[in-house]
């Protein structure tokens, strides 16, 4: 793996032409997924105005362990994944589509990376949407490894932005095998306390996936 391993990735697009959007999402795939993956789920929002872009990560995996390891275990993919999404919303923006018509969507793998961009950076997207995701972490914690963190040991979130206002929606499974709860309850009092509107939706029993009322509240956010 390279220093850089996204940064060559290619962007897939649908969508109108950003000088006639109202709108712009960027929208990440999760572990094993791709690019067309995010724009199938665009195509289910039925939301024809906004400008859809979905990098592709390389190997198909922004980072190779589970995003609640140890954060070296996870470099260089995190930061290069991180810079990827932040390239994007430079872009974004140089093309007249500023933060604030800007919406950062992720599911699974891409959830995590598309909140803990969004704690890391404190820009005020128009929303950031984390579909089966957590928040990264800033550093390893000291401390034994936590049953509610399926093992792993607690991470530090320490994030110096505001998000004041900034629309923020988290879903999730209650029992999500690969997402614990705990993170889910942890990342919305982090952007809480960071001054952002946080939704957060527990769905009953075991899954990993979007569900259809994931779908509809997803739609009336980006409506509004």
């Amino acid at each position: 793996m390279t220093g850089d391993p996204h940064g060559q990735g290619r962007v897939a697009t649908s969508g109108p032409p950003l000088h006639r959007a109202r709108s712009a999402m960027i929208l990440l795939h999760g572990r094993g997924g791709g690019p067309e993956d995010m724009l199938g789920l665009a195509d289910h929002l039925a939301l024809p105005d906004i400008a859809c872009l979905a990098p592709a990560a390389a190997g198909r995996s922004w980072w190779p362990q589970s995003f609640l390891a140890p954060l070296a275990e996870n470099e260089p993919g995190l930061s290069s994944g991180l810079a990827a999404v932040a390239h994007i919303a430079a872009s974004l923006a140089e093309e007249g589509i500023d933060p604030a018509r800007t919406v950062v969507l992720g599911f699974s793998q891409g959830a995590c990376l598309a909140l803990e961009h969004a704690a890391r950076t404190a820009v005020p997207y128009r929303a950031v949407i984390g579909l089966s995701g957590g928040l990264v972490g800033t550093e390893d914690a000291p401390g034994e490894a936590d049953p509610a963190l399926y093992g792993h040991r607690r991470k530090s979130f320490d994030y110096s932005g505001r998000l004041q206002g900034t629309a923020v929606f988290l879903g999730c499974h209650e029992r999500d095998p690969h997402i614990p709860l705990a993170r889910v309850r942890a990342s919305a009092e982090v952007f809480e306390g960071m001054g952002a509107a946080v939704t957060t939706e527990i769905y009953p029993g075991a899954g990993h996936a979007i569900v259809e009322d994931e779908i509809k509240a997803l739609r009336a956010l980006l409506n509004r």
